[in-house]
């Protein structure tokens, strides 16, 4: 009871959220502008959506901000939150080497994209880390026909690891690999690396918040926390997030209201 009390007057909460929004620099960018404005501190813990899910159902965070809409809609079924809300979407890239073994040049579709590579045997770098990033790329195996458990071999590397460190190993293998526009424009250990397919309508990627349950998890800090959010959706908030740019270029688009 003393820690949680010394927490709630320290003013802090805490928001499980994805390594794409920290390691693109979002955060460092919204969260001065919320801190001033509130008061209230926020402490990220930036894993991927899967497990900052799990860190929700435990009643470990406050806030859950992912992307992964129908793992968020499971979890709002299974009561850890009241309320699911759009925020912002930004889009995912493939990226692949200069060399190109796949000959995906020119390819606008990501599932052709993705059958070309299982038949080249190309290397390919996933995430494997139960993210919005791995559930997605897993999405698009499917829709390839493809059952990438089955299929996959010593061309299909799993890291387990967050964004950043998995586009480290694609550059180091020459390999493709799924990415979100946002971390990939913050990344610069590129190598030979560059987008190979974009634009596709099914690498769209929504991000949304959930306030964890506090009739659930009674440590959850309701009013603080739902605040966050407010001001996430917000006028202010949703200004914050589309002002922030990476060399000119706008990586996340809100659309709380749309």
């Amino acid at each position: 009871m003393g820690v949680a009390l010394a927490a709630a007057i320290a003013g802090f909460i805490t928001v499980a959220s994805t390594t794409s929004t920290e390691q693109s620099g979002l955060f460092r960018h919204l969260l001065p502008i919320f801190t001033a404005k509130s008061g209230i501190e926020v402490r990220v813990v930036a894993v991927g959506t899967g497990q900052a899910l799990d860190i929700g159902r435990r009643g470990d965070a406050d806030v859950v901000l992912v992307h992964a809409k129908p793992l968020e809609e499971k979890f709002l079924a299974e009561d850890h939150a009241v309320r699911r809300q759009d925020v912002m979407y930004n889009d995912f890239v493939l990226l692949g080497p200069k060399s190109d073994p796949a000959k995906l040049a020119g390819t606008k579709d990501v599932v052709t994209a993705f059958q070309r590579i299982r038949a080249a045997r190309a290397p390919f770098v996933s995430r494997g880390d139960r993210s919005g990033t791995h559930f997605a790329e897993l999405e698009i195996w499917k829709l390839a026909g493809i059952d990438i458990g089955r299929e996959k071999g010593p061309w299909y590397r799993d890291t387990g690891q967050g964004m950043g460190p998995a586009l480290n190993t694609a550059a180091a293998m020459d390999a493709y690999i799924l990415a979100d526009r946002g971390t990939w424009l913050t990344f610069r250990n590129r190598g030979d690396l560059a987008i190979v397919v974009e634009g596709d309508k099914r690498l769209y990627n929504q991000y949304g918040v959930m306030l964890v349950n506090p009739a659930k998890h009674p440590s959850v800090k309701r009013e603080m926390g739902q605040a966050f959010i407010d001001w996430l959706v917000s006028a202010d908030g949703q200004k914050a997030i589309a002002d922030y740019r990476i060399g000119g270029e706008q990586l996340f688009f809100p659309n709380a209201h749309e």
